[in-house]
C-alpha cells in the first residue's frame, strides 16, 4: 500500500492511495496536467486511477475533476450532497454524469481490493467527509478541513499506519494577519480549519507503536509556514498526555508545490 501526497495546501490538495492493483486519488483540487504529473513520478498513468474519492466541493479539492473525468472516464465518489454542488459547478465543463457514484459516511464501499470508510467532518460545505482507506491489514487516512475533532474523529483514526492530516494555521498569525474579520472567524470555527495547536492534540489521542509515518497537510498560505507547523505540532505532544515522544514518530510536511516522499507500507 502506498500514500503520496501530490499537492496539500489552501491552494489545492491531491492525495495519492493505491495497492498493487487499485489507484485513487482523494481530492483533485490542482490542475490536471499537476496530477499528471505526479502520477508519472511514480509510475502511473491518468489512465490506471480506479477512482477519485472527493472530500467536499470546494475549489481546491475539485478542480482538476471536469479534465480527468472528461479525459480518462474517471469514477467520482463522494456524498449525495457534495455530488449535487459539483454537477452544478459549470467552471468543471461538460464530463459524463455517470461517473458520479453517492456514497454515504459511515458506509464502507469498496475500489478494486481497498476497502474505504468516509466519515462526516464538521466543515462549511454540503456534507464533508474525511476518508480512511485499508488494503489487507494496513489502512491511512486523508483527514483535512476540519473544523474541530470530537471522539467521533479520533475513533475513526485509531489503529492507523499511516495519515496524512490538516495543520492549516497558526492561531496568532491569522488573528494578527490580514484577512477581514469574517474570513478569520471561518477559519477559527468549529466548521473550520484545525490549527497547529489541534493537529497536534489530535494526535497526542491516536498515536501508537505501528504509525509509520505522518504527514501535515492543508497549510495556510498566508496563515502558517513549514517550520512553525511542525515545531507547533510536535510540541503539542511532548506537553501533553500523550504517552509517546514527537520524537517517536515520522513527522514531515506535505508541501503545496511538491510531492511528498512514498509512504510505503
Amino acid at each position: 500500500m502506498r500514500l503520496v501526497s501530490i499537492a496539500s495546501g489552501s491552494s489545492g490538495n491531491c492525495i495519492y492511495v493505491g495497492s498493487e492493483n487499485t489507484h485513487i486519488l482523494v481530492d483533485a483540487g490542482i490542475s490536471n496536467k499537476r496530477i499528471e504529473q505526479g502520477l508519472n513520478e511514480i509510475g502511473l498513468k491518468g489512465s490506471e486511477l480506479q477512482g477519485v474519492v472527493i472530500t467536499h466541493e470546494h475549489s481546491d479539492h475539485i478542480k482538476g475533476l471536469g479534465v480527468l473525468a472528461r479525459k480518462h472516464g474517471v469514477p467520482i465518489y463522494a456524498t449525495r450532497e457534495t455530488l449535487e454542488e459539483i454537477s452544478g459547478m459549470k467552471s468543471l465543463g461538460e464530463y459524463p454524469k455517470e461517473l458520479l457514484r453517492p456514497i454515504s459516511p459511515d458506509v464502507n464501499f469498496t475500489i478494486g481490493d481497498l476497502k474505504l470508510q468516509p466519515f462526516s467532518i464538521d466543515h462549511d460545505a454540503a456534507n464533508p467527509v474525511a476518508y480512511r482507506v485499508k488494503h489487507e491489514r494496513k489502512s491511512v487516512a486523508v483527514a483535512t478541513d476540519m473544523g474541530h475533532f470530537d471522539q467521533y474523529v479520533i475513533n475513526h483514526l485509531q489503529g492507523l499506519d499511516a495519515l496524512l492530516l490538516e495543520s492549516n494555521h497558526d492561531v496568532n498569525m491569522l488573528q494578527t494577519g490580514p484577512y477581514p474579520y469574517y474570513l478569520k472567524r471561518r477559519i477559527l470555527g468549529d466548521h473550520g480549519h484545525l490549527s497547529n495547536e489541534n493537529a497536534g492534540r489530535l494526535l497526542s489521542y491516536i498515536l501508537h507503536d505501528n504509525m509509520k509515518q505522518i504527514l501535515l497537510g492543508h497549510l495556510s498560505k498566508e496563515n502558517n509556514y513549514e517550520k512553525l507547523a511542525y515545531e507547533t505540532v510536535k510540541l503539542e505532544i511532548d506537553q501533553g498526555d500523550c504517552p509517546y515522544r514527537s520524537s517517536d514518530f515520522p513527522i514531515e510536511v506535505a508541501s503545496r508545490d511538491e510531492m511528498s516522499q512514498i509512504v510505503n507500507l
